[in-house]
């Protein structure tokens, strides 16, 4: 068994408005007080793959069982890339962090200097995940969530543990060297 990345084709929208809808429910995410069209995004899947590439390839069209997806945005001026989502199906250990380093190749690949991504408060084994990955936290985005909320009142009030969501955590990873 091993893991593909690859990026998202037009093939891939089922599994990936899928996704969306199982982990966000729906294809509207937003951070920062945007909106994004998540199923309209550039990213990356990951398919697991048991045994050869090529062969499954041939039989149906794919290397395997989607495992998970991340969708990004570039930023006006494209300096840098926002993570608009992450998640894995825990099919593969590490999938979450071989979506995430494909998420940060592409933005130096693009050129950005910085990527970045928001989590919501209650949402604590993402911080710690994300952590683990090498990122820091940049900004406390204090009552974004609450703002959002009176555009689309149908937002969660309460997420993991019970937290009620309310704020926004930013986190980054430079992608130059020397800064950090």
């Amino acid at each position: 068994m091993s893991l593909r990345i690859r990026s998202i084709e037009p093939r891939d929208l089922s599994e990936v408005r899928a996704e969306l809808e199982t982990h966000w429910h729906s294809h509207q995410i937003w951070s920062l007080g945007r909106c994004h069209q998540a199923d309209a995004l550039p990213g990356f899947v990951a398919e697991v793959v048991v045994g050869d590439v090529s062969e499954a390839v041939a039989r149906n069209g794919s290397a395997g069982a989607f495992a998970g997806l991340v969708t990004l945005n570039m930023d006006p001026g494209a300096w840098q890339c926002e993570v608009i989502t992450l998640s894995s199906r825990g099919k593969a250990p590490g999938t979450g962090a071989a979506l995430l380093a494909a998420a940060e190749r592409y933005a130096r690949e693009h050129g950005c200097k910085r990527i970045y991504l928001t989590t919501t408060n209650d949402n604590t084994a993402a911080m710690r995940f994300y952590q683990r990955q090498g990122w820091r936290l940049a900004a406390l985005h204090a009552g974004i969530v609450d703002r959002v909320r009176k555009l689309v009142p149908d937002l969660p009030r309460t997420g993991f543990d019970e937290i009620p969501i309310r704020d926004e955590i930013e986190l980054e990873r430079w992608l130059v060297d020397g800064v950090e």
